[in-house]
């Protein structure tokens, strides 16, 4: 048996040790499982976010694009990052305030009914996007940790098993409490990793000598300024929307702490990124004709075993804590959304725990059988993260001028979107904007502005929203 091979054995077991010790605070009320009882203090928040966004993609997805591109690939998470910070300076008070539990929720109080639908069917659709991902990312990692037992196949459903069996077991409380492990070992394994490969090959001058093209270490240079950009346009849109990003934020235990939750993970991730694309550059002077997405775990392997066993389990942490996130929100999008609104209003909390586990399962696996089909991490993710500017504007609007949203300016803009994805993809003459991301803002926009003018019904509010807005002026005058 190998060093790494005890490694990953002794990860897998701590987790669903973790997961299962978490069942006694998810016991009593169906809030406890999916919000952790809405308890969640600042390091919980922090490392949420983080072990959300720095996943697959931040990692693996960072260095195949850094083999190719160099260092600017690094400014992915560096925008996820900025996107947790602009969440938690604008809107992350706000949502916990509302006291919701979906995004989805929030639409038909302030909206109606057919817009709620709208976007259950969206969020569903991109978080099982972002979900596959993860088990592509994860199939990789143990395919080249553990090459003599897995193959990227059998490592996806490895993968499956432990993303969820971790999230069913403890909800919101196991994916957190998890996530102080996981971010802990995936920020110490990667730097380490860093570190000891820097020292092999013969320090950052050798490094920067061999360079097998000039822009490898331009920090614009590479994916190109317009990429960057889109990354950051796209990322900030996603953290003001997407469901597994508003849900960590709805279990705070106050407003401040999601605020502070947010601001400091936003801070956290902004170097990590442009640390997975050094080690990508470095795997690129050593390993010419290598397949891109093996760059990262080829490089590894070829550390110390037991380094190399330490950070590939810390790689594969970064798929868990973001695949764990990702699956409750689906889940919760469903229970909520779906089973509660429309099948059985007058569920019992118990039985409402036990359909969001039902669902964990049950999308886990058809995300599983779509991750088949992935290839190309990043350029994938971004197509389905680029309908969360319809609900970025809807969000956007309805929090801070109520006054000028339309009852039917949720649905018809959600419904803009995903004919604007669909045209993206199938007529190229609408391609008059570098990237989808930007073409969604502006008919989104559009949408949303031109049903209120049609429209003279207003939203629906409530105090919780209507005194935001004087509130958060009174506080900004004091501080």
């Amino acid at each position: 048996m190998t060093i790494s091979t005890v490694i990953v054995g002794l990860y897998v077991v701590l987790l669903f040790v973790i997961s299962w010790a978490s069942r006694k605070l998810t016991t009593g009320k169906a809030e406890n499982y999916v919000l952790a009882g809405r308890r969640m203090t600042t390091p919980l928040i922090t490392v949420s976010i983080v072990g959300l966004a720095v996943g697959g993609a931040s990692t693996i997805g960072g260095a195949e694009q850094a083999y190719v591109k160099g260092i600017s690939a690094g400014w992915y998470t560096a925008a996820w990052g900025l996107g947790a910070i602009v969440m938690g300076l604008t809107v992350a008070k706000r949502y916990r305030r509302l006291q919701i539990t979906t995004v989805p929720e929030m639409l038909e109080r302030y909206y109606d009914k057919k817009s709620r639908i709208a976007g259950i069917v969206i969020q569903i659709m991109v978080q099982l996007c972002v979900m596959s991902l993860q088990y592509v990312a994860g199939g990789t990692i143990l395919a080249a940790l553990l090459p003599d037992v897995f193959t990227v196949t059998t490592g996806m459903i490895m993968s499956a098993i432990v993303f969820i069996g971790v999230t069913m077991m403890g909800g919101m409380w196991s994916a957190s409490i998890s996530n102080l492990l996981n971010v802990t070992l995936k920020y110490i394994g990667i730097s380490a990793a860093a570190y000891m490969a820097v020292v092999m090959i013969g320090g950052t001058a050798a490094i920067e000598a061999q360079a097998p093209m000039p822009h490898m270490f331009d920090l614009v240079d590479g994916v190109g300024g317009m990429t960057i950009l889109t990354w950051i346009v796209t990322l900030i849109t996603v953290n003001l929307s997407l469901q597994s990003i508003i849900q960590i934020s709805l279990g705070a235990k106050t407003v401040g702490i999601a605020r502070k939750g947010f601001i400091l993970g936003g801070l956290i991730m902004l170097p990590i990124g442009f640390i997975s694309a050094y080690l990508g550059v470095i795997a690129a002077e050593l390993y010419l004709g290598l397949a891109p997405a093996l760059a990262l775990p080829k490089l590894i392997v070829s550390l110390h075993p037991l380094l190399a066993g330490l950070t590939l389990a810390a790689l594969w942490a970064a798929d868990v804590s973001t695949a764990c996130n990702l699956l409750l929100s689906s889940g919760t999008l469903f229970s909520q959304d779906i089973y509660k609104r429309f099948i059985n209003p007058n569920v019992t909390d118990e039985k409402y725990t036990l359909i969001t586990k039902i669902a964990i399962v049950v999308m886990g696996l058809m995300t599983f059988i779509f991750a088949l089909t992935i290839s190309g991490i990043i350029a994938t993710l971004m197509q389905g993260l680029s309908l969360m500017a319809a609900f970025a504007v809807i969000v956007l609007m309805t929090l801070f001028a109520p006054k000028y949203c339309s009852r039917i300016g949720a649905f018809y803009t959600l419904v803009a979107a995903v004919v604007t994805l669909l045209a993206w993809n199938f007529v190229p003459a609408v391609r008059i904007v570098p990237h989808v991301i930007y073409l969604e803002w502006i008919v989104c926009s559009i949408t949303f502005g031109v049903c209120t003018l049609v429209s003279r019904q207003a939203i629906k509010t409530d105090a919780a929203l209507e005194g935001e807005t004087a509130e958060e002026g009174m506080v900004n005058s004091l501080n």
